[in-house]
């Protein structure tokens, strides 16, 4: 229990100062752990395969479980934000994180270590929005918040960098279990810290929940991703599988449906899409991480199972795409204050596009094989750090103001859903070739070739122009 000492500082910003540095570490502490446990996972999924006896399509809701819940929710998430305090909505997100990782790793059986996985992301969702919540509230003076929001957003590009070396490194020496027991310290210690230093956050009046909205848009993600996932196994035509496409498509239409109704009060108010380069920004947001974390799925495979790399070996090859993300972005945002972020965002996307298409004619496991694959990794990397920044950036840009939080909102959400549907389609090109290096060559040509659609849309459509000069 709070003392009535301890009262200030959970109140109110610590002086002229402003608040303690160690807030925006407990803080940024939380938003790592969500990221980390995005890309952790992958380098682990053969030893999960091995130890509980699954296959590609459990392998693939291993990984979807979480961005489902996590894409589906983070804009609820906000509304609870808003609603009952970003402070108390955050440590409730770190408790509910921490334990159901530490359950994770107990799990003995799929649809165990899948329904943790489906909370995990939940509380994952809880955790965004509110600690931009947080911050915002902590440092009202803007030029502190700008800092603290970008010291914030540089974290993603670290545990992008860190998860797939983490996760190797601690299958190999532990065991795949501990990929999830190490999101247990790191949720108490920003838990320790938030709790004392996190000022309160003010309750906004908001309207009633979109329950239409977001149970539709749930709905509707599920059931599309079931269909991708299970088709290959039980047969397109399966009952089950048709059933679940055509709920997506019902889903989806009355989500449509909902939002029109509800105008600015909807979840996600369809006025935004009418803003020039708005709907680009989402859509491109959505095709990086299909590319992303489609890649990041095949290739974890590919590594182990057909070059029989160790997941400590599996992880370190990974360094070529992960290490640019951990300092380009800082170049991209001085980029993009310069020259817009058009010309960035479809430079990102080239070179992912071509990061992925220069490894699929080299899947074997020469020299040559192996130089090809760390020279688009390190391509895929550079064009990973230009365009994400760029997006954000070109959606802020053009969203009108009053719906600033709700439009990053909405390109977080695309990004997710196109993680899920990365995993799920490039999965099913992999589970329907005869071999895993047929199969990954496929689907490195398939992502390849969603990447440089994603470079069209931002140079036809994304806008957003440099401050203007004095």
């Amino acid at each position: 229990m709070a003392t009535q000492a301890d009262a200030p500082p959970a109140a109110t910003p610590a002086g002229p100062a402003g608040p303690p540095r160690t807030l925006l570490v407990g803080l940024s502490l939380g938003y790592f752990m969500v990221l980390l446990d995005m890309t952790v996972v992958s380098v682990a999924l053969p030893a999960i395969a091995e130890q509980l006896d699954v296959g590609l399509s459990g392998l693939q809701w291993v990984t979807n479980g979480y961005t489902v819940t996590f894409a589906a929710l983070l804009l609820t998430a906000g509304w609870l934000a808003d609603r009952f305090g970003g402070r108390r909505v955050f440590l409730c997100g770190l408790v509910a994180f921490g334990v159901l990782s530490g359950v994770s790793a107990l799990a003995t059986t799929l649809p165990a270590l899948v329904a943790l996985r489906l909370a995990l992301g939940a509380a994952g969702a809880l955790l965004l929005p509110a600690s931009l919540a947080v911050i915002t509230n902590a440092y009202p003076d803007p030029a502190a918040r700008a800092r603290a929001v970008g010291a914030w957003a540089a974290i993603t590009g670290a545990a992008l960098a860190a998860g797939p070396v983490v996760g190797g490194v601690l299958t190999d020496t532990v065991g795949w279990r501990a990929i999830f027991l190490v999101n247990v310290p790191l949720a108490a210690a920003s838990l320790l810290i938030t709790a004392r230093q996190a000022p309160e956050t003010a309750r906004k009046p908001r309207g009633g929940l979109d329950l239409t909205g977001q149970t539709s848009a749930v709905v509707a993600l599920a059931a599309l991703v079931y269909a991708l996932i299970e088709g290959p196994d039980v047969g397109w035509d399966s009952a089950w599988v048709l059933t679940a496409a055509a709920l997506a498509v019902l889903a989806a239409a009355v989500f449509a449906v909902a939002e029109l109704r509800a105008g600015d009060a909807a979840m996600v108010p369809l006025r935004m899409f009418r803003s020039p380069g708005f709907p680009s920004a989402v859509g491109a947001g959505l095709l990086a991480n299909f590319g992303l974390s489609g890649l990041l799925f095949v290739l974890s495979l590919f590594f182990q199972d057909g070059r029989d790399y160790s997941p400590a070996v599996a992880g370190l090859v990974f360094l070529p795409l992960t290490l640019p993300t951990a300092f380009n972005p800082i170049y991209t945002g001085r980029l993009v204050g310069r020259i817009g972020p058009r010309r960035p965002a479809t430079l990102g996307f080239v070179l992912m596009g071509v990061g992925a298409l220069v490894q699929a004619p080299f899947t074997g496991d020469s020299a040559a094989d192996l130089a090809a694959t760390l020279l688009g990794l390190l391509a895929f990397g550079f064009g990973v750090s230009f365009a994400l920044p760029a997006l954000v950036a070109g959606m802020a840009g053009t969203v009108p103001a009053e719906f600033a939080g709700t439009g990053a909102g909405v390109l977080n959400s695309a990004r997710q859903v196109g993680a899920s549907l990365g995993v799920a389609v490039l999965g099913v090109v992999l589970g329907l070739s005869p071999s895993n290096a047929e199969g990954t060559r496929w689907a490195l040509l398939t992502g390849g070739a969603a990447l440089l659609l994603g470079a069209v849309v931002t140079a036809t459509g994304l806008r957003g122009k440099p401050p203007t000069a004095p």
